[in-house]
This record gives C-alpha cells, structure tokens and sequence, in this order.
C-alpha cells in the first residue's frame, strides 16, 4: 500500500485539487472593464492599454514617477492634535486614523517629498486618496505651510498634487480654517518669485479645489479626472438643469479655460520640466532638448544618419540665389497687376466725373 498511498494519491490531488493563485495578477480597468495584467499595466505607469484610462495610483508610484531616477527625500509632517474634537459617528475618528494609517503605511493623507525634476530642485506635496479619501484636515493643513517654507527656503519650485474629497468632516471648523491657510501657504512661494504648479488628479473637488488647487500659475491634469466642487446630483438640483456628459471632466474644464493642459501621465515629467524650467529661466534638461532620454541625436536626427546630409558651402550659394530671382519674378508679376488695375480704374474714374459734372449743369439750368 506503500506506493499508492506515496505515489499514486499525491499525482492525483495533484490533479484534482485547486492551485492556490494570487488574487492581484489582473484587475478590471474602470473605464472599459477590460482585463488588465498586472505587469503590463505596471510598466504602463498604470494606465489602461486597451482604452487609455488613467487609473489612479499611490502616493510613492507618484513621486517615483516625477522625481528624477525615483529619487527624492521625504520631509516629516508637522506634529497636530489628531483627534481635537473627540468626534464620532458609527465608528471614533481615532479608530478611522489608526486603520488608515496601518492600511498605508502613511501619517495622514498627504506626503511631503524634495528633490529634482530635470536638476531643477522641486518640493512637492502629493495626497493619498486612500487615506480617508485624501480628505484635508488640520495635519494637510500644517503639510502645506511646511511645504511651501522648504521651498522658500531650498529656492525650489512648489508643486501640489491634490487627490481628495475635499475638507475633513470629523474636524469640523477646524478642517475649513486650512483653506485660508493653504492660500497663505501659496503666496508664500509666490510672493518669493518661485513658481507653484498644481498637478490635478482624480478626484480633486470640495475644499481643496475651492482653495489652493485653483490658484497656481499653471494648472495640468490628467486625462479624465474629475475636477469640481459639489457633487453633479447635487448641482442638477440646485439649477435645475442636466449637465452635460463629460461635465466636472479635465477635457471639459480645459475647453472652458480653468486647466491650462491635459497630459497623458507618460509624458507628466517632461511637461512639468519644460514648464519649470521656463518659469525659472533655467536650460532644459537633455532629455527635453534631444526628445530620446540619452543626450545623444538619435539616428532620424542625424542627417548624415538618414541620407539628409546638409548642403555644402556652393549649394547653400546656388539656392540663396535661386530663392532671390523666385522673389524679383513674383515682385515683377505683382508691379505688372498693379499697373494693370490702375489703366482699367483710370476710365471709370473720368466717366463718373464728367457725369457728375453734366448732372450738376442741369441742376443749374433749371433753377
């Protein structure tokens, strides 16, 4: 019994028996329920390939993304009361913040983090919609203001990236007062020269788009993020009216002139760079001045490379002149229809005159 029971019972659970299979290897794409594998949808900076829905990412994926080489420093977040209320519904705010700060690994809902972005130094404040739904409290609050005095400080340029549902709810007053002091945060790094970028990202509304997310000196979002304040049901009720399809869209408030461009998340880095670095007056890295990431032309951009090898010092001679004998024939055939129009205007001229003249002799006969 020594063979069946240790060769031949093992083949056949082997067999019938279910193979355990992680549970995170595909996921359905929101905006096309299309089947996404995970790798595949990895390397494409989680962005659908089958329809381009950008779906949404952590904080760390984020500043990998935009950092150069993923490198960069965090900045500690300031120290506040984070329960001054002693609030509670169905469950204590405190139990809320302690799940969420084991389900993250995070202290709040927003990340301060410093470093470079095409060697342009950048402080960055990005939030964590899975922290309570990236809501902004007295924590964000505080975030921001050391945010803005690192980049005061450092001389570096300010960017937000805001992904929230707006103010916290469990802090009452306490959550509202953080939208005049974002602002007070914002005019620092303006009133300091620096430029302040807002990167919006899905969802961005409530008190955090009624404050410092509306006031940057360039705003860029993400295909299809939802950009607004109320909510679409509750506005239809307030007015009274449907609002079209793609309203509160970054595509709708880009036409509507509120976001200045949307950018596909591939190319975010090399946008925000060319930005800053024309805001600060800086060169543009290598990467934006050759297109191809290496500081080299490549083969299409080297004319010697693809057959296009520029004209010698004689052939640039012979189409200069060539250009300059094109122009005297087109200026000769222009002076010719001028003078042209000018014989057959001359006529009609002098008829109109002498007819004039006779109308008026009668005119004067018969008074």
């Amino acid at each position: 019994m020594n063979w069946l029971t240790n060769l031949i019972r093992p083949r056949i659970r082997s067999l019938v028996e279910p193979k355990d299979v992680p549970d995170n290897l595909w996921q359905k794409c929101s905006g096309c329920e299309g089947m996404l594998f995970h790798r595949d949808l990895l390397e494409n900076m989680n962005v659908c390939y089958h329809c381009g829905h950008h779906l949404r990412i952590t904080v760390k994926d984020r500043l990998e993304l935009l950092f150069d080489d993923g490198a960069y420093d965090n900045i500690d977040l300031p120290e506040v009361a984070h329960d001054p209320l002693k609030f509670k519904d169905r469950r204590k705010y405190a139990d809320r913040i302690k799940d969420s700060r084991a389900k993250t690994g995070l202290k709040d809902a927003i990340t301060i983090a410093k470093g470079t972005m095409g060697g342009i130094p950048v402080v960055i404040a990005a939030f964590n919609f899975s922290f309570m739904g990236g809501s902004m409290g007295a924590a964000v609050g505080e975030a921001l203001l050391k945010a803005a005095e690192e980049a005061v400080k450092s001389n570096a340029a300010f960017i937000t990236v805001p992904a929230s549902g707006g103010a916290r709810m469990q802090e009452g007053m306490l959550s509202l007062v953080q939208m005049p002091r974002s602002i007070i945060a914002v005019e620092m790094v303006k009133d300091a020269g620096l430029p302040y970028v807002v990167l919006l990202t899905d969802p961005t509304t409530g008190g955090v788009s009624a404050s410092f997310a509306m006031v940057g000196d360039v705003h860029i979002a993400e295909p299809g993020s939802m950009i607004g304040f109320a909510g679409r049901r509750v506005i239809e009720e307030t007015v009274r009216e449907t609002l079209p399809d793609d309203f509160q869209t970054a595509e709708y408030l880009l036409e509507h002139g509120i976001v200045d461009m949307v950018v596909k998340r591939q190319k975010l880095k090399e946008t925000i760079t060319n930005v800053l670095s024309m805001l600060m007056k800086k060169p543009q890295p290598e990467k934006a001045k050759t297109g191809n990431g290496s500081g080299k032309k490549s083969r299409k951009d080297n004319p010697k490379a693809n057959g296009k090898a520029p004209p010698a010092n004689g052939e640039k001679a012979d189409m200069a002149r060539g250009k300059r004998e094109v122009a005297d024939k087109a200026l000769l055939q222009v002076k010719t229809a001028q003078k042209a129009a000018r014989r057959i205007s001359k006529p009609q001229s002098k008829t109109t005159t002498k007819t004039k003249a006779k109308s008026a002799a009668k005119k004067v006969s018969k008074g």
